[in-house]
């Protein structure tokens, strides 16, 4: 039930997760008059604005040759850090632990609200699929490179696959931002990689203890001790981190001043990582097990990471290009062979089993054929991870000699996947067909989670029965206002047919103030049978409910509707013959959907068509 605490929540590089970086290398030269005279008079603020300069004036440099801001920010890091100037010692640099572990907490707890149940409903064959082979394929291709090296015995190349699992949030999340990326793509990367970090942390616990079990020691652990230590990981982060969130809830239902909910998060966030350094277990999975109930059980959407968005920008350039100055060369000569064939496997294994795993869950081919190479970042996670197996008592005094080369080769492939992951997720991204698209639309308020395709109904009735329910269901509405929305909505089908023809029919029902207009959608191939103006089937039921306020829009998206799903032969035959939800949300919200679906100035409130 061991594990070490200096796990501390390492979504992307973390500085208080890299003394091993330090122990590789060697006493800072202090025969450099310059080098010694900055040591000595760096304070925290001094290497806080260094890092914040430099890394926005990098970041945009970088984005202006086409690279992600992030491997500007780690590369002028690198230059001012260990691998380059050392313009800042390592003693220093350690000065700012308290803020990296708090900005990877506030990230943890960004990706665990990407874990909303509702949200997920369509996507959990795809996500479960993508875990199942991550886990399966992602081992076995390393542990099939490396068990070839005679240096590397069957534990040693266990922990190797177990840790290749893991991919790095914090980089996911800097750049689905950078790039303004949204849609089914972005929601199935985010909540794939909160899910492979849980099983990274678990399998590696169980490999590293099973390495434990193979020395020949009379303290070794029991195979009851193995799976009980994974166990203990995940109840431990479950209850503290759950129990931060509905602390949080209860105090901001009690406190409604914005203000006092912002401390409020800083506290949680920080009691959060403490309790987790304090009793021992991962505080990564704590703060992720914070944003995930936050996500699903409050439902005003007053999420942590929300309060923290205005400062988010600067936290991560800082974040990133402190994570630079941490970086050294210095380990790639001793993993040598060993690290780049662990790097190839990772890298392969990562591409293989995202396009089987979305082959087989009949992903969109976007999804399919990009979702593995925006899954390559890799940092904190394994670091973390690495520390724990440097510190563990047996193996280091036994296996002494694998222990140091496991740590360089890992973190010689940590370095050159948060170079190369970047640039190849951002590329993931683009081809995605989702960069640029976090932007209002006209349509926007449906999502994948939204529409159910192969839907049954013998009636218009009976249709915007079921759709209610998933309306509420799925968008997270009061309950008690189930009622009098159906009733709204089938006192307007009996005052006339919403049957706008062309195989399209739009309900709707009227919203109290103060809500937000919203709609899902009911698509079936073969036709439900109902009685319509032109004596055509109808396919595609789009139900929409309304606040009064927001009438205006309502006649755009009615209008908007009619005029390409009711009439337009082609968006008709590719949207009626969608094969699931995440194939119909991408013909709604694709390039060539723009004539209808266009985006909305939010300001203004003024449409921008045509324009991305």
């Amino acid at each position: 039930m061991e594990f070490c605490s200096t796990i501390v929540g390492g979504w992307g590089f973390d500085l208080g997760l890299l003394p091993a970086l330090r122990d590789l290398r060697s006493d800072t030269d202090m025969s450099n008059p310059t080098t010694e005279l900055v040591s000595q008079t760096a304070g925290p603020l001094l290497i806080l604005a260094t890092a914040l300069v430099a890394g926005s004036i990098f970041g945009g440099l970088a984005k202006k040759i086409r690279l992600p801001g992030i491997t500007g920010q780690i590369l002028v890091g690198g230059l001012l850090g260990h691998a380059g100037l050392e313009v800042f010692d390592a003693e220093s640099l350690e000065g700012l632990q308290p803020l990296t572990h708090f900005a990877l907490g506030l990230m943890a707890v960004t990706v665990g609200t990407h874990l909303n149940i509702r949200r997920l409903r369509n996507a959990g064959k795809r996500l479960l699929l993508l875990l199942l082979v991550e886990s399966l394929v992602i081992p076995a291709m390393v542990f099939g490179g490396l068990i070839l090296f005679p240096e590397v015995n069957w534990s040693m190349a266990l922990l190797f696959g177990t840790l290749a699992i893991s991919t790095a949030p914090a980089t996911i999340l800097a750049l689905v931002k950078e790039t303004r990326s949204k849609g089914v793509f972005v929601k199935t990367l985010i909540a794939a990689v909160a899910l492979n970090n849980v099983a990274c942390i678990l399998l590696f616990e169980i490999a590293r203890l099973a390495a434990r079990e193979s020395v020949a020691n009379p303290n070794a652990t029991s195979f009851v001790d193995i799976g009980s230590g994974a166990l203990f990981q995940l109840f431990a982060a479950a209850l503290t981190g759950i129990g931060a969130a509905m602390a949080i809830l209860v105090f901001n239902r009690i406190v409604p001043r914005s203000e006092k909910q912002t401390t409020a998060g800083f506290i949680a966030i920080l009691l959060t990582i403490g309790a987790a350094n304090y009793l021992g277990f991962s505080a990564m999975l704590a703060c992720l097990f914070m944003g995930f109930a936050e996500a699903n059980v409050n439902r005003d959407r007053n999420s942590v990471d929300r309060l923290f968005s205005d400062f988010e920008p600067a936290i991560l350039t800082i974040f990133f290009t402190l994570a630079g100055m941490e970086l050294s060369l210095e380990h790639a000569a001793k993993a040598g062979l060993i690290a780049v064939v662990f790097f190839a496997m990772r890298l392969a294994g990562k591409l293989i089993a995202a396009n089987v795993a979305m082959g087989l869950a009949g992903a969109t081919k976007r999804v399919q054929r990009n979702l593995g190479f925006a899954l390559v970042p890799q940092a904190g996670v394994a670091v973390g991870l690495v520390l724990l197996l440097e510190n563990d008592p047996v193996l280091s005094a036994e296996r002494g000699d694998l222990v140091s080369l496991f740590v360089a080769a890992v973190l010689t492939t940590v370095v050159a996947n948060e170079v190369v992951g970047p640039i190849l997720t951002r590329m993931a991204l683009m081809r995605s067909g989702e960069a640029g698209r976090d932007r209002l639309r006209l349509i926007d308020f449906i999502h994948e989670e939204n529409i159910v395709t192969d839907m049954v109904a013998s009636s218009p009735e009976e249709a915007i029965r079921v759709l209610t329910g998933i309306m509420i269901q799925t968008h997270h509405l009061d309950p008690k206002i189930r009622d009098s929305l159906l009733s709204s909505a089938l006192e307007r089908e009996k005052e006339m047919s919403t049957c706008l023809g062309g195989g399209l029919a739009v309900p709707h029902g009227i919203l109290p103030d103060g809500e937000n207009m919203v709609g899902v959608m009911g698509i079936s191939r073969g036709g439900f049978m109902f009685d319509t103006p032109d004596g055509k089937p109808v396919h595609c039921i789009v139900l929409l409910a309304t606040p009064t306020h927001a009438r205006e829009r309502h006649l755009q998206v009615l209008a908007a509707l009619s005029r390409t799903l009711g009439q337009d032969p082609l968006v008709q035959r590719a949207l009626f013959n969608a094969k699931s939800p995440a194939h119909a949300y991408e013909i709604l919200h694709d390039e060539r959907a723009e004539d209808f679906n266009y985006f909305i100035d939010e300001k203004s409130g003024e449409v921008e068509v045509g324009k991305v």
